[in-house]
């Protein structure tokens, strides 16, 4: 693999949380990105996910607002509320279109696309890509019952990463996880403290979404 070839990570966030609570283990976003900067000449790098409109607020907005500020581009959109025939509450929300416009766009930049997702509907867009000479790389599992990925996707790719490779550089252990702040006063908390523009950050948002002050010691690096 050459090294110094300009890659790009495609996030598609719902999907990898369901792969990932799938296998047992939380992502740790910053040595994502380390490991990713390592392997190649990292251009960007993005998250993609659908947020409920009008929720005063969303468990996911501290891990949002932290990625945002630490090296990722964060692309979201409204997710919208309804309730099915049986009367169960659900939520819609698809970003394939704005993982696949950016990507498109992004061509011409880069050698290698990292895509974390296991959707089939991307095997177009994995086409596409691989038509503009970039090479394709998908990251999802196999290692579940049924299976994450989809297999058109999977024999589309030019190679396919199983997730269950990289648990020990970018995984954290659940059981780190602190309480979850309740309410608004958790994500003013870490507008105030959580983020680069505001103080010190907060130890309970850094175990939680894997954030590590200068100098903490990473076990998996000692």
């Amino acid at each position: 693999m050459p090294a110094q070839q300009r890659s790009a990570l495609f996030i598609d966030g719902a999907n990898l949380y369901a792969t990932t609570k799938a296998l047992g283990f939380d992502i740790d976003y910053k040595r994502l990105l380390k490991e990713f900067q390592a392997r190649d000449n990292l251009l960007r790098a993005f998250y993609y996910t659908a947020m409920v409109e009008d929720q005063e607020y969303s468990s996911i907005r501290p891990l949002i607002d932290w990625l945002d500020y630490n090296g990722y581009r964060v692309v979201t959109k409204p997710a919208k509320e309804f309730t099915d025939s049986a009367g169960r509450r659900k939520v819609k929300g698809n970003m394939d279109i704005e993982l696949a416009i950016d990507a498109l766009e992004l061509a011409p930049h880069i050698d290698h696309m990292v895509l974390f997702s296991g959707d089939g509907d991307f095997r177009s867009l994995v086409e596409a890509m691989q038509r503009r000479g970039v090479r394709v790389t998908v990251v999802s599992t196999i290692q579940t019952q049924p299976a994450m990925i989809a297999d058109d996707l999977r024999r589309q790719a030019d190679e396919f990463l199983d997730l269950t490779q990289l648990i020990n550089r970018v995984g954290r252990d659940p059981g780190e996880r602190p309480p979850r702040p309740a309410g608004d006063n958790g994500r003013r908390e870490f507008a105030e403290r959580g983020s680069p523009r505001g103080g010190a950050p907060n130890p309970g948002l850094e175990s939680r979404y894997g954030i590590r002050q200068p100098g903490d010691e990473d076990p998996a690096e000692a």
